[in-house]
């Protein structure tokens, strides 16, 4: 009983879900690239690494801002930032290889591959010093990439970033052992209502969209590779940890955290207040900033948006 459980609190990380939408209605995309995005469409193909990655482009600004989502996610998590902060930042957002309108080869969905994902997307599209903001797997990401490409980050937004929490070596066997393509694939919509629930203080209303697209997407052609990348982009969490490395970032690096998460820390494996693992994080980085925000989970770009955009224009300017 307590390993499902833990597995149901786990999956949400990465299940887009609303218990109110009439799901025998929905369209079933026969591709994920059906998907409707609220911004134009681009493709940037990778000649070193052979992707196709699909990004959004908005605003003109002199500072970048490169949008990357968490697992299971894809770049619409961030349209109420981009919307928001295009009028002062060029924003670009991303789907990651595997996930949304990107290429569905199969990869071993390491951070540290991810990571180089970044910095050749950021020398194929001409881009310098640019500011990576990433939520929950997106901020291990974005941790990895400051790290192993500092020359290109000079600045770092973490939402609920993943990376911050410790497991020891039997609680990372036992994620290797408890995710994989099935169990992705398999999820019912039920649990998928209940997962996306748990990563808000209260579920918002206008989050219907990525329930929507959560659901229809189980039809797509291309669902097995994105179920495979999300399996394998679990186990590239545990395999790539950061937490021993947060010292050795040189960036300013705000760092923002619900105080009502539900998923960091994990309540089963590691119970605590989310402040502590925060805080713990925050001080390992020296030129960080933390912002603990009240009545908000772990999804907190999108449930608080506007504290989101606020303090980002602050920290940047």
């Amino acid at each position: 009983m307590k390993k499902t459980l833990i597995i149901t609190i786990f999956v949400s990380l990465f299940t887009m879900i609303n218990c109110s939408t009439p799901y025998k209605k929905l369209a079933k995309f026969k591709h994920l690239d059906d998907m409707e995005y609220r911004h134009e469409v681009k493709k940037a193909h990778l000649p070193v690494s052979g992707y196709d990655i699909a990004y959004t482009d908005e605003g003109k600004g002199k500072q970048t801002i490169i949008f990357i989502h968490g697992l299971g996610s894809y770049l619409q998590a961030w349209i109420k930032n981009v919307d928001q902060l295009k009028a002062d930042y060029r924003c670009i957002s991303i789907d990651l290889p595997g996930y949304g309108k990107s290429s569905k080869q199969p990869h071993s969905g390491q951070m540290t591959f991810y990571a180089e994902i970044v910095n050749e997307f950021v020398h194929e599209l001409g881009l310098s010093n640019v500011i990576i903001a990433g939520h929950s797997m997106g901020g291990q990401i974005a941790i990895t990439s400051a790290l192993q490409y500092p020359n290109i980050v000079e600045g770092l937004v973490l939402v609920s970033p993943a990376g911050f929490e410790k497991f020891h070596k039997g609680q990372k066997q036992w994620f290797r052992e408890a995710m994989t393509l099935d169990g992705v694939k398999l999820t019912t919509t039920e649990a998928i209502q209940n997962n996306l629930a748990s990563n808000f203080y209260r579920l918002p209303k206008d989050a219907e969209f990525m329930i929507n697209d959560r659901i229809s997407m189980r039809s797509a052609d291309d669902f097995d590779a994105y179920c495979y990348a999300v399996a394998q982009s679990v186990q590239g969490m545990v395999d790539n940890p950061v937490l021993s490395y947060l010292q050795d970032i040189k960036v300013p690096t705000l760092i923002l955290f619900g105080e009502n998460d539900n998923l960091i820390p994990n309540r089963f494996l590691n119970p605590g207040p989310t402040i502590e693992v925060a805080k713990n994080g925050a001080s390992k980085i020296k030129d960080s900033k933390l912002i603990m925000v009240p009545k908000c989970g772990h999804f907190l770009m999108f449930e608080k948006s506007e504290v989101f955009n606020r303090e980002v224009k602050l920290f940047f300017n």
